[in-house]
């Protein structure tokens, strides 16, 4: 095999497994090192430069960085990253520092933004500071999109929306807020230089079956009943309610009514437990609440009387697999469960409408009525136009929309200057050795033995009391330091000079999970069977390291080494570092455009 090379950005990159599975590609590592060293202001700043709104996300995100922790494969829980991120947003200091200041004048670029969600507001955040008119068309009184009206208050507090929302508006955004628009024709014939589409998928799905249209007013699509909730036209529901669905929304929606009356709320699910959408967490939150989560159950006819609807009845069925592993849903051959309720909150998904974007301007749609865009560059077959968010490749969540926001940024940025979009320029990386004495490091590289720690939470009886109170209390500095020193480091990484070693083997000794094996040479495969312990995950790179005087080789298993620095302390020779990895994802701006 031939050595590695770390020059590579994607090499060390994909080391940092928290990073390297965030879309928007935080720094997880670097800020939780700073959370610990209390240093909130900064771990606050490198979160919005990454991820753009800090406070939000520390409360709702997916967590796609978490089941990649590296933590998660010596123990069972993972870091509370997501958590960890609030922890800097609940206590950052003076931020005026680190917004970039306005341009003294504009570059004469103006760009139109549908819809003022992560999206939008991520692609003015990183075009504003470069001189750009930006104006965001909205039909709501106020910015945020989904953020503010589908997530609940007593999961996100109104205050942290308007604050991070306010925050990217007031950078010099021009809003259009209570103007739907209803013609993208007519928009660009406005003569803007680009458009970007962040509408989001503003619809959610029926379910067609009887009973639905005699039964009508106490049958609610989840996503407009949210939303109706949050504007306070809704404040009350019926004591026994149904939620069908078994996303996110399906959890909000549950929860929600729990808040607004509902004594007997039940969900149901056509699905196995494990195979919901909806995050862990969610679901761990509702059944905390006294939700039940009933599965593997169809909905085939919704029960009325004269039109007052009196319950939902249900298939049983069981999941059967093909010898392809398919799955198909079958009834068990069991009796049909009817569930008397109130009311029904139809929570099955969301699709995307655009009756808005005329069909002869250019832009093509796939068979599944979506635009076609390019899922790197953000752009549609008209040239002008990007997508971004659930409007370019169905619903997602808020971090996969700040992701393709930067994305879109930079191609808007790369359009407007005629330059190809397609031609995109690596990110910035540093490798910086951590090393201050011979046995001195500037991190702390002691192993935590704690297990995750949980985020407090208010008392039941409070939080059901009132649909804005929020339920999660967050991390207080002891738990957020505590929590933090549970991080492993892995952006510290590894880094070996051939020439320097002397094979005396110190650091396969030392070694506290047999990560390092000095070896003959041979194909992957065979290298990977008979390390010191076996490297089994073909997802991470083995790290080769050469130029050794008797011709062996040096490998190392990254998926399984703990960044702990015992090999470098223990070399006698320096042949081991500790080097701490940064790359920071190009974004919008003159380092992206031909030089």
């Amino acid at each position: 095999m031939q050595p590695t090379d770390i020059r590579n950005p994607d090499y060390f990159h994909k080391v940092v497994d928290c990073q390297w599975a965030c879309p928007a590609h935080t720094p997880v590592p670097e800020y939780i090192r700073l959370i610990a060293e209390r240093r909130y202001t900064e771990a606050w700043a490198i979160n919005w430069h990454s991820n753009v709104f800090p406070g939000i996300l520390g409360r709702t995100c997916d967590r796609p960085c978490e089941p990649a922790c590296r933590r998660g494969r010596v123990e069972k829980e993972p870091v509370a990253i997501c958590r960890l991120k609030r922890v800097a947003a609940d206590n950052k200091g003076d931020i005026s520092g680190y917004i970039p200041p306005a341009p003294k004048q504009k570059n004469g670029k103006r760009v139109a933004l549908v819809g003022a969600g992560p999206a939008s507001l991520t692609v003015a955040r990183d075009l504003l500071p470069l001189g750009y008119e930006c104006v965001i068309f909205d039909g709501d009184a106020k910015g945020g999109g989904m953020m503010r009206t589908q997530i609940p208050r007593f999961r996100l507090p109104e205050s942290v929306t308007d604050e991070e929302v306010d925050l990217i508006l007031g950078m010099g955004a021009a809003t259009r807020f209570g103007h739907f628009v209803h013609s993208l024709k007519e928009l660009l014939a406005q003569g803007w230089d680009a458009v970007f589409v962040g509408s989001g998928a503003p619809r959610g799905r029926e379910l067609d079956i009887p009973g639905r249209k005699e039964a009508a007013d106490n049958i609610h699509i989840g996503i407009d009943w949210l939303s109706s909730v949050s504007f306070g036209h809704i404040n009350k529901i019926g004591e026994r309610v149904v939620v069908l669905g078994g996303g996110n929304t399906a959890m909000d929606c549950c929860r929600s009514s729990r808040r607004l009356g509902g004594k007997e709320v039940t969900v149901v699910v056509r699905s196995g437990f494990e195979e919901m959408k909806a995050s862990p967490w969610e679901k761990e939150d509702a059944m905390h609440e006294g939700i039940p989560i009933l599965n593997f159950m169809v909905p085939v006819e919704f029960t009325h009387n004269d039109g007052v609807l009196t319950g939902v009845v249900f298939e049983k069925v069981k999941a059967e697999y093909d010898a392809r592993g398919r799955r198909s849903l079958v009834p068990t051959g069991e009796p049909p469960t009817h569930i008397p309720c109130d009311d029904v909150l139809v929570a099955i998904g969301q699709e995307n409408a655009f009756p808005w974007i005329e069909r002869d301007i250019g832009i093509e749609f796939d068979r599944w009525n979506m635009p076609k865009v390019d899922p790197r560059t953000m752009q549609s077959t008209l040239p002008n136009v990007f997508f971004g968010g659930d409007a370019a490749f169905g619903p997602k969540n808020i971090i996969w929309a700040v992701a393709h926001g930067h994305d879109a940024a930079v191609s808007i940025d790369k359009f407007c200057h005629g330059e190809d979009v397609n031609d995109r320029p690596p990110p910035g990386t540093s490798l910086t050795s951590q090393k201050m004495g011979i046995h001195e490091w500037s991190y702390d590289n002691d192993i935590s033995t704690d297990v995750r720690y949980r985020v407090p939470l208010r008392e039941t009886a409070v939080a059901l009391a009132d649909i804005r109170t929020e339920v999660e209390l967050g991390f207080d500095e002891k738990l957020g330091y505590l929590e933090a020193e549970r991080c492993l480091n892995c952006d510290i990484e590894t880094v070996f000079t051939g020439p320097l070693c002397i094979e005396c083997d110190a650091c396969v000794d030392i070694c506290p999970v047999d990560c390092i094996t000095f070896t003959d040479d041979d194909s992957e495969a065979e290298l990977r069977r008979r390390l010191n312990a076996p490297a089994l995950n073909l997802t991470q790179d083995l790290y080769i390291g050469g130029s050794l005087k008797t011709g062996r080789i040096m490998v190392k298993d990254e998926d399984v080494c703990l960044h702990c620095g015992l090999c470098a302390e223990r070399c006698p020779t320096g042949a081991w570092d500790m080097r701490k990895y940064l790359i920071d994802i190009t974004q919008a701006g003159p380092a992206c455009r031909s030089r």
